[in-house]
């Protein structure tokens, strides 16, 4: 099995407000994309990964990985799965048709090797992504003439689950999938739901809860948490390693 890490770093974060793109904030000292390219780069069987950049994006020089010759670069496009199928295409000079692609999310930093592990374990075409049972009730809302939500109705929860990245799939099958979506004009939000358009069922993998999405200024404090617990926790096992 040959797995190509693909992370999606083009966008500017609008909704952070900050005075740059959120994958360049700093968490615990260190840039929040370079927790989410060391996760990766340091996965068992990981050899290169392909990072998708804005064109002109001035801040990349700032990451750890900037010189990393592991890191194939791709320009990004107008929307995410743009972004993706220009990835995807850097990414044909180097694999195959059948090779594994892992599309993950550049601001969600808190992914953990053991995540991977149940994911590739759990891989059979089409795919596999990592998702979570929702566990609220949920709500369907509808805007009023007032541009507030009023409830339509509760939505049964059981088979709802929350779509989180890595997403893997075959090249060629996502490459497919997105042209497809293009050519007949179908807004699509993630890999899965590309698939999806051809007609397949992509498996559900449960993730860690953790394994969240930097989007708002809030969950900056919450991953700058996860991310401080799982450095105490890997330097209490490298502790009792040396006894």
């Amino acid at each position: 099995m040959t797995i190509w890490p693909l992370v999606v770093a083009a966008g500017v974060g609008r909704r952070m407000q900050a005075d740059r793109p959120k994958q360049y904030l700093r968490l615990n000292q260190r840039l929040l994309m370079d927790y989410t390219l060391d996760t990766l780069l340091t996965y068992p069987g990981i050899t290169r990964l392909v990072l998708v950049l804005s064109e002109y994006d001035p801040y990349w020089p700032d990451s750890e990985f900037a010189d990393n010759a592991r890191i194939l670069r791709a320009c990004g496009g107008a929307e995410r799965c743009d972004s993706v199928l220009n990835g995807l295409r850097a990414l044909q000079t180097l694999a195959a048709e059948d090779d594994w692609v892992m599309v993950h999310d550049v601001a969600r930093p808190c992914l953990q090797h053991s995540d991977l592990d149940a994911l590739l374990e759990a891989l059979c075409f089409p795919g596999a992504i990592l998702a979570s049972p929702t566990r609220d009730t949920m709500k369907r809302g509808r805007i009023n003439a007032q541009g507030q939500a009023d409830i339509v109705a509760t939505v049964e929860r059981e088979q709802l689950w929350h779509a989180l990245t890595p997403q893997v799939f075959p090249l060629g099958l996502l490459i497919q999938a997105l042209e497809y979506c293009r050519a007949e004009g179908l807004a699509v939000t993630d890999e899965a739901s590309a698939v999806e358009h051809l007609g397949y069922a992509p498996r559900l993998v449960e993730g860690r809860a953790d394994n969240i999405k930097v989007t708002r200024p809030a969950d900056l404090a919450l991953v700058a948490f996860y991310l401080q617990q799982t450095s105490e926790s890997d330097q209490a096992i490298n502790k009792r390693g040396a006894l």
